[in-house]
């Protein structure tokens, strides 16, 4: 198999790499942020089952988690494998990558100093106005290196789809290399990875750059 048509190949895999790590983010990023708020709740039972989640999903590996939101489902009421692994594979991917988006949104709402919210609260601001107008703001600017280099993480992690045998690119590499009893498809695969992570990495960029007004 000549280099470009094992290139060609893999980047059929590419758009489904893409479509796991959009997808990811679509969903991790908003439901990371409802757990940090149960996190944070006054009820001590809320925060505790939030803590024990979180605990869970960032304690045990996402392979795992990969293995059991898709094949889980039949071993444990029969059910039938989904014939789309996309929606399984993002199921776990998403919640994995919530409860560490979780824990950085925690971190970045529990460093701003209580002196503002008491200061909005005299100005007349709801909590809800609080929140989305003054904490939010600094909040975003504060944690984006940390959510930047989650980002980065899922650009690679997603390559564990193979284990549930879902046709993305890490797979397709795999598969190739075996038929051809060749290190090459690995190295293409690695070189993708690179560009992908260098185009995320100069959007985050950008993004933090935008942010620098907060200062």
């Amino acid at each position: 198999m000549s280099l470009m048509t094992m290139i060609v190949k893999m980047g059929e895999g590419l758009g489904k790499t893409c479509a796991i790590f959009f997808l990811t983010l679509l969903f991790s990023l908003p439901l990371g942020m409802i757990v940090a708020l149960l996190r944070m709740s006054r009820s001590k039972i809320i925060s505790g089952v939030t803590r024990f989640f979180i605990t869970v999903l960032r304690g045990t590996p996402l392979m795992l988690q990969l293995l059991a939101v898709t094949y889980g489902p039949y071993y444990l009421f029969g059910l039938t494998v989904a014939r789309n692994k996309l929606i399984p594979v993002v199921i776990a991917f998403a919640i994995n990558y919530a409860a560490y988006f979780a824990e950085i949104y925690r971190g970045g709402i529990e460093s701003i100093p209580i002196g503002q919210y008491e200061a909005a609260e005299v100005l007349g601001y709801s909590k809800g106005q609080t929140f989305m107008r003054i904490i939010l703001p600094q909040v975003i600017k504060r944690i984006m290196p940390s959510v930047t280099n989650e980002v980065v993480t899922l650009v690679k992690d997603t390559s564990m789809a193979f284990t549930v045998s879902y046709q993305e690119m890490f797979t397709i590499g795999k598969q190739i290399a075996n038929s051809q009893t060749s290190f090459m498809p690995f190295v293409v695969a690695g070189v993708f990875y690179y560009v992908f992570n260098a185009i995320v990495d100069y959007f985050m960029g950008r993004i933090e750059k935008r942010l620098d007004y907060y200062r």
